[in-house]
């Protein structure tokens, strides 16, 4: 029988978050190897009505939240700015229908749902990379997880941003149909069946404020012009005129960051900026960025965007 999947939008809804996981589990019928009917998906919204998004158009859905009944296989709520500030009722239907799902899921900031519901408390999650801090602040009780493209705890489920969704989609296929299927439907779809690296690779790296003190703004601004200089500790700070422990603490309880690690994000930045809009050799791009060797700007972005310089230009380079 076909597996029945429920997918909540909240208008306004984030459009590509509903057709796109939907997409990925409809194609599971069509690929070779797959199952007929594999899935049947239904798109439901509070009362039936119509469902808004930001794109300029709404969606029709097969009826509403208030109506569904029965068990479920797998239920999705939806991102989007309806979905972040979700009227209580909905969040209590779908908690209601949490229950008699076997499976919980949510794309992008749909997990501010979940989290309403009680259903990410104690447990790993994740949500769109511009909003992990504030789920975090709402939702102490949730372990929010800033990198991952989706975050597996137990039978909940939830996916970072927008395409993310198409991702955890995929990760459906795959434990319910194998890893064959799902990877005839990445083919289908152009898709990668498992996108290497986390979502850090897809944001700015310097989430840090500008420091309140005018010499600490001044020297931020100099070292973006400088990446290549030396810009270890001993350097800024005697660029600052300060002692080196005074000027660590400051900087750190200023921008949030230290020195080191500051830099490093500025670094890579500048490094995968480079990289997307240009065909500079990539050894070229360590010393301009301030890296020295190809192996200090690989290790970088290992460690902050889970991807070589190499396959981050492949995949991204205008």
């Amino acid at each position: 029988m076909a597996r029945r999947i429920v997918i909540v939008a909240v208008p306004p809804v984030q459009a590509l978050d509903v057709t796109g996981p939907a997409e990925v589990l409809s194609v599971a019928s069509q690929v070779p190897g797959g199952a007929d009917p594999a899935y049947a998906i239904a798109v439901v919204g509070p009362g039936g009505a119509p469902i808004a998004t930001g794109s300029g158009y709404a969606l029709a859905p097969a009826g509403a939240l208030e109506d569904v009944r029965g068990p479920l296989d797998t239920l999705v709520v939806a991102g989007g700015s309806g979905a972040r500030h979700a009227p209580d009722e909905v969040v209590a239907r779908v908690a209601a229908l949490a229950d008699r799902a076997r499976r919980v899921a949510s794309v992008c900031t749909g997990a501010y749902v979940l989290a309403k519901a009680g259903l990410l408390d104690g447990r790993r999650a994740t949500t769109h990379w511009r909003y992990c801090d504030d789920l975090q602040r709402r939702h102490p009780a949730v372990a929010v997880e800033r990198d991952p493209i989706f975050v597996v705890d137990g039978p909940v489920r939830t996916s970072a941003g927008v395409t993310a969704g198409m991702d955890l989609a995929l990760a459906f296929v795959e434990e319910d149909l194998g890893p064959r299927v799902a990877l005839e439907v990445a083919r289908w779809l152009v898709l990668f069946v498992k996108r290497p690296g986390g979502q850090a690779q897809f944001s700015a790296q310097l989430a840090a404020q500008s420091a309140e003190r005018a010499p600490l703004r001044e020297l931020q601004a100099w070292i973006a012009d400088h990446l290549a200089d030396d810009l270890s500790v001993p350097a800024l700070a005697a660029r600052a005129c300060m002692s080196e422990r005074n000027f660590a603490r400051a900087f750190k309880a200023e921008t949030g960051m230290t020195p080191a690690v500051y830099v490093e994000a500025l670094r890579v930045e500048r490094a995968r900026l480079a990289l997307e809009s240009g065909f500079e050799p990539v050894d070229a791009v360590a010393r301009r960025c301030g890296f020295g060797t190809v192996e200090t700007l690989r290790r970088a972005f290992a460690r902050r965007l889970g991807v070589s310089p190499g396959a981050y230009r492949d995949r991204f380079a205008a």
